[in-house]
């Protein structure tokens, strides 16, 4: 796998249920241990990662999760209020101007508003300093929506420079932009599984990235078995016709033509996406137990 601990920001993205939070993880537990400061933001998640740190529920305030490790969950409306705040310098103000139902009302409908109000805040992490001017986090990883919502909220900062007029607003949008489309800085992860469909809307999502200007620093294929079979053994046990269910080791056979099988989909999965990637794919193995704990996270941190 390529290094991603001298990024400043890294976006991981895929489709959903291929274990981006997952990937998330075990990549801060990974950077941490070579001594980055690392902030893991989500995007008004429903978020699993706590039980993978062994921490209380995470909220929209940072918290620490483990050594050099902390996590956000953004509120969209709550990041809204703190960039209100920042630009008008004064919370009072904020208040006086934003807090009614028709303004709020207004700001939900604004296209694209809610995703750069995230983005947009996990940027910003990026951009925080201490009190001896070293920046607060080393790197910072957003677990970014799934596949489609990912590409539009990537869309935003982009949009904001063709239409907004100059002022906060846009130059913040051009700073961000520039360090997402900068190789030196950024990095996008896409997180994706052995399997066919997975397999095709991850080629598509790269393509669509490329297009945009916006450098693939890594694909991992998640949940990646150790093969039992050659490719002739595979032939063979697929060539042959089920036999009888009650004859002896049939039973067998019939886990190990299953196994076969998706063994089969999974090397061509796997040559589709070294074939059609600008990167090549790097692989996490299926664990035989649940990965949302502790334990898990930490052995998936060994291999990233």
């Amino acid at each position: 796998m390529s290094t991603l601990a001298d990024k400043r920001f890294v976006l991981i993205t895929g489709k959903g249920g291929v274990g981006k939070t997952t990937v998330c993880a075990a990549e801060a537990l990974a950077l941490a241990a070579r001594g980055k400061r690392v902030l893991v933001a989500m995007c008004n998640a429903k978020e699993r990662l706590s039980a993978m740190f062994g921490v209380p529920p995470l909220g929209s305030e940072v918290s620490a999760v483990a050594d050099g490790v902390w996590a956000v969950n953004i509120d969209p409306e709550r990041a809204l209020e703190e960039y209100g705040t920042l630009v008008l310098h004064s919370r009072a103000l904020y208040k006086t101007l934003f807090d009614n139902r028709y303004v709020r009302t207004f700001l939900r409908a604004v296209p694209g508003m809610q995703e750069w109000a995230m983005l947009g805040k996990a940027w910003w992490h990026t951009t925080e300093t201490r009190a001896d001017g070293s920046f607060r986090y080393d790197v910072v990883i957003l677990d970014a929506p799934a596949t489609g919502h990912g590409l539009d909220m990537l869309r935003v900062p982009k949009v904001i420079l063709d239409v907004v007029p100059p002022g906060l607003l846009r130059r913040d949008a051009e700073r961000a932009w520039a360090m997402f489309r900068d190789p030196t800085t950024c990095a996008l992860v896409l997180v994706t599984l052995p399997e066919e469909m997975p397999t095709t809307e991850t080629i598509e999502l790269a393509h669509a990235l490329t297009e945009m200007g916006l450098p693939i620093g890594r694909v991992v294929v998640n949940g990646v078995l150790p093969p039992l079979f050659s490719r002739d053994e595979r032939a063979a046990l697929l060539h042959d016709a089920p036999g009888d269910p009650a004859a002896p080791g049939e039973t067998a056979l019939v886990a190990a033509r299953d196994r076969a099988t998706r063994e089969r989909v999974q090397a061509e999965s796997l040559a589709r996406l070294a074939r059609e990637l600008p990167v090549p794919p790097a692989f996490l193995p299926l664990l035989m137990e649940d990965a949302a704990q502790p334990s898990a996270i930490r052995l998936l941190a060994k291999r990233v």
